[in-house]
């Protein structure tokens, strides 16, 4: 009887301990279930994802994010990814309801064997759990987390297929060198999509999730194999591969090919950056670095390359005429000179020079050593190449006084010494050549002209040395390479081709005590009057001066801001001569204006955004055309594509400035242009003592524009002109561009007249006479019938006869009369 009321207690205590016991659990699990986040949030979960910028035919130009991840639908991912990655994780998941009960058991007795060991806890965390930490939780190492991951987990196998669970784990997933996700990891470690992976490369994938930086291919390699194999081996197991196709991947190398950060099209870097900064303002930081933009853009590769070439060129012909600066840098040859040398950076985006270092320097050649190849992992290559650098080589390097050239080379030592670090480019063999990083710089932009399209753009001789990007960025003053647009003005205002403006001396009052201003012909003559077509032909500032001040400055300002080259142009005469400071893009962009019949166009790097979804979210042409989008054809005519952009200046005095500007090329300051082989008008500037060199043109389908100049603005030296610097690159540039065009002409508006005349009086002449053009006039136009001269005023004297003007123009009187 005692025995039975002894049980009877025990078993009475023992209900209320176990009540009071399931109470407490109940109570801390409801609190742990009131802490939870909301986990339906999974449902419209946007991971974060690369935005990716490409050139116009497709190809990548560059990828901007801070977790590089590209995010893959489960649909597209093969099923060996998943069975590589169920072996190493988790290969109970579609079996399971969230918790693993046998791991976590497993995981329990480990931890129990390892108290005291100082080693770090193991655990038995299924997929599921792993997206409730990622996603939902912290990575704190703490038992109320992983009761919370447990209860999540349960949670998240009622409301998501298994499908859903492992999309979203193998998208958020790191895999260290900055890869989110197994999209971004096979295309930053092998360059391939998850499609093209081997079962080696899968597998190693798979390793990575556990600890990245435990198995860097590169830094650990052996550890990194060893648990590739290990996923190998599960996967075995798990009778998702044969034994001899896992042999087969155990025995391959683990050869990584790391995808570079920056942009990956050779001679893009200007270009991309350009493209960036445009997401960041028009769409935002969050945008540009998480929101899986697609960028369509409008580079042309292939002119974008010879873009680079061209300025490349032009800039080192220049600055070899101003002799050698020294050598990049000192570097010790004693013992192993690879070793040392390879602590001095090259310019990382010349791939054409290599950095040396001279062993030896004597009278017909130098001995150098080349910078060894530099290995994953920062360690340099054993090997040492070497070469030679022969006197001819040198004999441009004069070393400088100033800015005056030494003495003639007479041996190669007068150049280098040993010890010296150098650019080299090779010849041939092991024959190289001594180069030098400019110190002149410039920009190169070529455009279309009816759309705006940037189809090349160059900023500077090195965006590794400098990522200031001079076509956008710099402000110069254009010289007179501006001129077109003050005599486009007069010609939009009642002046004709064969107007005649006085090219004499003038003193203009600036006032506000700044004296007397007395523009000068480049070269200091003057040279009577002048027909417009001349003036421009041969750049004359003081007939532009002269047409400026019969118009009136305030006219001039207006059409300069019409064009967008100036947003506020002061008013005084001296702005007539490209006193003003604008950017090569601005001027490139007034051209095309000019090349395009008048219409305004918007430059632009980009065609086309999409988001994430492949949804368009911006367009850059706006033109409209209501029958593009007919979903078959049954014999109705051509689409018409309505442009309904603003005509910013009559397309016949378009004609007409373009038509006295091919002369420019044809008889003026540009005649090096000619070497092109097809149509182009264009126009020389260059600024007062040398300091800016520009050169404008275009074809009818193309418009490109060159600057040349210090970045700190200083004399070139005489004769540094846009004819002589900035013309020659444009020519250069524009031989490939075109090499494979038909010879086009400009389109005459119609209506248009053309009619013989006197090229140096405007008069009408008889068709084939000497120095007679066709010259366009509009309609209710027409050449003169009697001399008259715009600046001529009666304090010059008598009125003065035609012969009397072309007498003058032939012995360069200088027009006083």
């Amino acid at each position: 009887m005692v025995i039975w009321r002894f049980f009877g207690f025990l078993f009475a205590a023992g209900s209320i301990l176990f009540i009071v016991v399931a109470l407490a659990v109940y109570m801390f699990l409801q609190s742990m279930m009131a802490g939870l986040p909301d986990f339906t949030a999974l449902r419209n979960y946007e991971p974060p994802v690369m935005t990716r910028i490409h050139a116009s035919d497709g190809q990548l130009m560059a990828e901007y994010a801070r977790q590089r991840r590209l995010f893959l639908p489960i649909q597209a991912m093969p099923d060996r990814v998943k069975q590589a990655f169920l072996s190493a994780e988790d290969k109970n998941f579609y079996t399971h309801t969230g918790l693993d009960f046998i791991g976590i058991a497993r995981a329990v007795v480990t931890n129990v064997k390892n108290i005291g060991k100082d080693r770090r806890k193991v655990g038995a965390s299924t997929i599921t759990q792993q997206v409730a930490k990622n996603f939902l939780l912290s990575s704190e190492q703490s038992y109320e987390r992983k009761i919370k991951e447990a209860l999540l987990s349960m949670r998240i196998e009622q409301a998501f297929s298994k499908d859903e669970i492992l999309e979203l784990y193998l998208n958020e997933i790191f895999f260290g060198i900055g890869s989110y996700g197994i999209g971004s990891a096979a295309l930053h470690y092998f360059d391939k999509s998850v499609h093209e992976l081997n079962l080696a490369e899968i597998a190693y994938l798979a390793a990575l999730p556990k600890a990245p930086n435990n198995y860097h291919p590169l830094r650990r390699k052996e550890k990194a194999i060893e648990r590739r194999n290990w996923v190998i081996d599960q996967m075995v197991n798990n009778g998702y591969v044969s034994v001899d196709e896992a042999n087969k991947a155990k025995a391959m190398d683990l050869q990584v090919k790391l995808r570079s950060r920056g942009p990956q099209i050779f001679a893009a870097d200007y270009f991309a950056e350009e493209v960036r900064r445009w997401i960041d303002e028009k769409f935002g930081e969050e945008k540009l670095y998480n929101g899986g933009l697609s960028v369509r853009t409008t580079l042309n590769v292939n002119l974008q390359k010879e873009a680079r070439k061209a300025l490349h060129k032009g800039l080192i012909a220049f600055d070899r005429k101003k002799g050698w600066r020294g050598p990049v840098a000192q570097s010790d040859i004693a013992g192993d000179w690879g070793t040392a040398l390879a602590k001095v950076e090259p310019l990382s985006d010349l791939p054409e020079w290599s950095l040396a270092v001279v062993l030896s320097a004597g009278a017909n050649e130098a001995a150098i050593g080349l910078r060894p190849q530099i290995l994953p992992g920062k360690k340099v290559a054993s090997e040492r190449a070497t070469g030679l650098i022969s006197l001819k080589d040198v004999t441009w390097a004069r070393w400088m006084t100033g800015d005056r050239k030494g003495k003639k080379i007479r041996a190669v030592s007068d150049v280098l010494k040993p010890g010296d670090v150098v650019y080299v480019s090779q010849k041939e063999g092991n024959l190289y050549s001594l180069q030098q990083v400019p110190e002149v710089s410039g920009a190169l932009i070529a455009m279309d002209p009816y759309t705006g399209r940037v189809q090349a753009i160059v900023g500077g001789f090195s965006y590794a040395q400098s990522q200031f990007n001079r076509a956008t960025q710099a402000y110069r003053q254009p010289g007179s390479s501006f001129k077109p647009f003050v005599y486009a003005t007069a010609l939009d205002n009642g002046y004709t081709p064969s107007s005649v403006v006085m090219d004499a001396p003038v003193e203009i009052n600036q006032g506000g005590g700044q004296g007397i201003w007395r523009p000068q012909n480049y070269g200091g003559k003057f040279y009577g009057p002048s027909t417009l077509r001349l003036g421009i032909e041969k750049s004359r500032n003081v007939m532009t001066v002269r047409l400026a001040q019969d118009m009136g400055m305030p006219l001039v300002a207006e059409y300069a801001h019409r064009f967008g080259i100036y947003d506020n142009l002061m008013p005084v005469l001296s702005m007539s001569l490209g006193a003003g400071e604008t950017t090569i893009m601005r001027m490139a962009t007034a051209y095309s204006m000019l090349a395009n019949g008048g219409r305004r166009i918007e430059p632009t790097f980009v065609d086309r955004v999409q988001d994430r979804y492949g949804k368009t979210i911006y367009r850059h042409d706006h033109r409209i055309c209501a029958e593009c989008n007919a979903q078959s054809w049954v014999r109705q005519d051509e689409p018409i594509v309505e442009d309904n952009r603003e005509q910013v200046l009559d397309p016949m005095t378009a004609y007409q400035i373009t038509s006295m500007m091919e002369g420019v090329v044809l008889r003026g300051t540009a005649p090096v242009v000619r070497k092109v082989g097809k149509p182009i008008a264009g126009k020389t500037g260059t600024t007062n003592d040398e300091r800016d060199a520009w050169f404008v043109g275009y074809s009818p389908d193309l418009v490109v524009g060159v600057y040349v100049g210090y970045d700190r603005p200083r004399p070139m030296g005489r004769g540094s002109t846009g004819g002589g610097l900035a013309a020659p690159i444009f020519t250069d540039f524009m031989k490939v561009a075109l090499a494979d065009k038909p010879k086009k002409p400009f389109q005459v508006p119609e209506g248009l007249q053309l009619i013989p005349i006197d090229r140096r009086t405007g008069m009408r002449a008889s068709a084939g006479g000497g120095g007679v053009i066709l010259e366009a006039f509009k309609p209710g136009t027409l050449p003169p019938d009697s001399y008259s001269v715009i600046g001529f005023t009666e304090d010059m004297g008598r009125p003065i006869s035609a012969q009397e003007a072309e007498r003058a123009l032939t012995d360069g009187t200088g027009g006083l009369f």
